[in-house]
């Protein structure tokens, strides 16, 4: 079994300007969150706006990254559904493309019943094969267990064998996770944007999952904290926050918004409801990227900067 750490960030569905999936846009960005240095990555999660796609999509999509990725890094499957069917479905399709594990999120018809949680998890495990990352995310998108219920649905499904814990506050949960989970979990992830990031790597978070803007940023802040130079990782995470507090507004938007910017694709749609940018907001992006452009310049991205050397 892959032991996962580091930036895992969520892969976003592109699409054109009518709303048609962009398999050439969406695989450029994948090329450059490669580049940018990323431990692996994640298709579908919320960030992918996967609850917009239709089942065949999601399919399709996946055995794309598969042969897009082609082993180079590892690959988390997203197989979220509320039938269980459907997830071993898409889990089996994520492990049949070269995915080490399946990331779902907590089903709401099974919410205060562990039991009928467990049998979920059981079967989406036992069809696929591959370890499952629980995904504890709030209501709308997830449940929002308390900790003693995902140590519990650990110890009872063998397959759990991490989790992405977004409910909060994600610090304190992840440290009383590792003491009422113990062997149970392998791995601890983070994610809301990587908005806790600091917090969440000093409790003993193995990783993160943000969304894939600023990916070579989450890349060398991870480095420094592995490193010891926490001040130094704390320097990076303050200069993006005023960002990733934008991104936490407008989702999908934002990172499309700045994506467009970097020239990696050519429509910045999204199929998801939510508020779009004005005129002001685009002018306040333009800012926030201003401030950054030693980080994260608009005119080279790692993957140009890939292609270029000899």
């Amino acid at each position: 079994m892959t032991n996962l750490a580091g930036v895992f960030p969520i892969l976003p569905t592109i699409f054109t300007a009518t709303g048609d999936v962009d398999l050439p846009g969406t695989r450029n960005v994948l090329e450059y969150i490669l580049a940018a240095g990323a431990a692996g990555v994640v298709f579908p999660g919320l960030a992918s706006e996967y609850d917009m796609l239709s089942v065949d999509e999601r399919f399709e999509i996946t055995a794309c990254l598969g042969e897009w990725i082609g082993g180079r890094a590892p690959f988390v499957v997203g197989a979220s559904h509320p039938d269980a069917n459907i997830a071993a479905r898409l889990a089996t399709a994520g492990a049949e493309a070269g995915a080490v594990a399946s990331m779902i999120l907590t089903p709401h018809e099974h919410a205060g019943d562990t039991e009928a949680m467990a049998r979920y998890f059981n079967a989406i495990h036992t069809a696929s094969g591959i370890p499952i990352m629980l995904q504890n995310a709030p209501a709308p998108m997830g449940v929002g267990l308390a900790v003693a219920q995902v140590a519990a649905l650990a110890r009872a499904v063998e397959g759990i064998r991490y989790v992405k814990e977004e409910t909060q506050p994600s610090g304190h949960r992840i440290t009383a996770l590792a003491a009422e989970a113990g062997t149970s979990v392998d791995a601890v992830f983070g994610g809301a944007g990587a908005r806790y990031v600091i917090d969440e790597l000093q409790r003993g978070a193995t990783g993160t999952m943000p969304a894939c803007e600023v990916t070579e940023v989450h890349v060398e802040m991870l480095a420094r904290h592995a490193r010891g130079d926490i001040d130094g990782a704390r320097d990076l995470f303050e200069r993006t926050l005023p960002l990733l507090s934008m991104q936490a507004v407008f989702r999908w938007r934002l990172t499309k918004a700045v994506l467009l910017r970097r020239g990696l694709i050519g429509s910045d749609h999204v199929r998801a409801p939510g508020p779009a940018l004005d005129a002001w907001d685009q002018r306040e992006l333009d800012a926030l990227l201003a401030r950054i452009a030693d980080l994260l310049p608009l005119d080279a991205t790692p993957a140009d900067r890939a292609r270029m050397s000899p």
